[in-house]
């Protein structure tokens, strides 16, 4: 018994399926994962990506460790215009960036802040203490007023004994207690707190015979009241306006007075040796708070 042969196909269907077979074939690498090399085009050859680069700068990693990182194998990222745009939102700096598109380049050193030129500071002279007053040499009583030595100058007194006014040179005064009276309500010149005072006495005569004295002020005048003679009389109240105070010797014939915080404010004055038999004067100022 003959067995039947199948028939034979045209040629154009054996071309067909080769051609189906060839592309099935072709097909299988790229379905099992092999991505073609377009797919890693921002891959460098040692695997670092745009995305690890970004990590790293943002973990804070100096900019010569990153380049380091990114010249290990030479190649270059090939980065799209949203991986630049990725990079600067990162903070990625533009010296990291050009190592990533080209490797092979000379890197360009960190740039380095601007060193001004320095200039020697101009010389300083040395601070001087502040000029001490210069000290008055003339006879009278001076008190410190900013730094300098003023003159308080002298007022003419008027000495009143047994309900008669009298000039010191007339009254002839030996016994008891004498008022003495400045003409004026107010003493022409004032010192504020605190006060200094400098006397330059005649010489051989000393601090201890200089008065400080409260005038008590009237209608027209001011008046105080002080020894006789020279002589204390505690019991007769010669000593009512008398105001203890204080100096020390500073130069030939000066002394220097710090007046009493005690005493307050008021009219002043310093009274004279001799004031009370003979000259007749006393150095008058007005003391302020």
């Amino acid at each position: 018994m003959l067995r039947k042969r199948a028939p034979r196909l045209p040629a154009a269907i054996y071309s067909r399926v080769f051609t189906a077979l060839w592309i099935l074939f072709a097909w299988i690498p790229a379905a099992s994962g092999q991505a073609p090399a377009r797919a890693r085009s921002a891959t460098a050859a040692s695997g670092l990506t745009a995305e690890d680069v970004i990590k790293l700068a943002k973990a804070g990693l100096s900019e010569d460790i990153i380049i380091q990182q990114i010249k290990k194998n030479g190649r270059a990222f090939d980065l799209s215009t949203d991986q630049l745009i990725g990079l600067k939102t990162a903070n990625v700096s533009d010296r990291i960036v050009q190592v990533m598109l080209d490797p092979s380049k000379a890197d360009a050193a960190a740039p380095t802040p601007a060193v001004s030129k320095l200039v020697a500071p101009a010389p300083v002279a040395p601070r001087r203490p502040p000029a001490e007053a210069a000290l008055p040499s003339e006879v009278g009583v001076y008190a410190r007023k900013q730094g300098q030595w003023v003159e308080v100058p002298p007022e003419i007194v008027y000495w009143k004994t047994g309900g008669v006014m009298k000039t010191i040179a007339t009254a002839g005064i030996r016994h008891g207690d004498v008022n003495g009276h400045v003409p004026g309500a107010s003493s022409h010149i004032s010192f504020a707190s605190p006060l200094e005072l400098l006397i330059v006495a005649p010489e051989g005569v000393a601090l201890a015979e200089y008065q400080l004295l409260r005038l008590r002020g009237n209608k027209d005048n001011r008046e105080f009241r002080t020894v006789t003679g020279g002589i204390l009389h505690a019991q007769s109240g010669s000593q009512r306006d008398l105001v203890p105070f204080d100096g020390k010797k500073i130069a030939s014939r000066m002394y220097e007075v710090t007046f009493p915080a005690a005493a307050g404010s008021g009219e002043y004055g310093v009274l004279p040796p001799g004031s009370t038999s003979g000259s007749g004067k006393i150095y008058s100022f007005r003391k302020m708070e």
